[in-house]
């Protein structure tokens, strides 16, 4: 994480981790205008959902395009969804490096409106280089984005836009996460860049405690 020590994957931490629990649970069926409740966390409509739409856990990442152990985990993460099959996954731009963190993030949720924000992501998160608009730009036109019309979806919906951005920082602070890559699974916050086998065990322990 950029702002704070890694948390190491192995289990003894793992477990200090998902000893976080969220205020979810006594949240859960708080008014949907609530910042913090359990629909606004897990299911804002106004962003996409990867994954399995209908699984059984969810997994949230707060993140931002420039942070070097967000773009190092993502590969693991993909993975571990993918083999498990039953996860919602939702990221949710978190761009607290500047400028080029907030083009970037504005630019992918544009991309939906032409159902490519998947496209987009991947694209953004897996640039090598030092982010800039024009290499974001680059690396959208190369995944399929239609750049003229981001642009211009961009523009008419810029202030949507900044609303779910304004609304994703109000979370990752409410929720007290201090800088990316931060992460809810199930009902638990998971700060730090977890690896592959601690993704699962969390996972599993979100499942488990569900069925409580």
């Amino acid at each position: 994480m950029m702002t704070r020590k890694t948390f190491a994957a192995s289990l003894a931490t793992l477990l200090l981790l998902t000893a976080a629990v969220l205020p979810l649970q006594a949240r859960a069926e708080d008014d949907d205008g609530d910042i913090l409740s359990e629909a606004r966390i897990l299911r804002d409509p106004a962003i996409p959902v990867l994954g399995n739409a209908d699984g059984d856990i969810t997994i949230v990442e707060y993140f931002d395009y420039q942070c070097p152990y967000c773009r190092k985990i993502s590969p693991e993460l993909a993975k571990v969804v993918r083999d498990d099959g039953h996860v919602r996954l939702i990221f949710k731009d978190w761009p607290i490096f500047g400028g080029p963190s907030i083009y970037a993030a504005r630019m992918t949720l544009a991309a939906k409106y032409q159902d490519k924000f998947a496209e987009a992501h991947e694209a953004l998160i897996s640039l090598k280089e030092k982010l800039s608009e024009a290499n974001a730009d680059a690396a959208l036109s190369a995944a399929g984005i239609d750049l003229a019309r981001a642009k211009a979806d961009l523009a008419a919906k810029g202030s949507e836009i900044d609303a779910i951005l304004a609304r994703n920082h109000e979370q990752a602070m409410g929720l007290g996460f201090q800088g990316t890559p931060a992460f809810i699974i199930g009902r638990f916050r998971v700060p730090g860049a977890p690896n592959a086998q601690a993704f699962k065990q969390a996972i599993a322990d979100a499942r488990k405690a569900a069925r409580k």
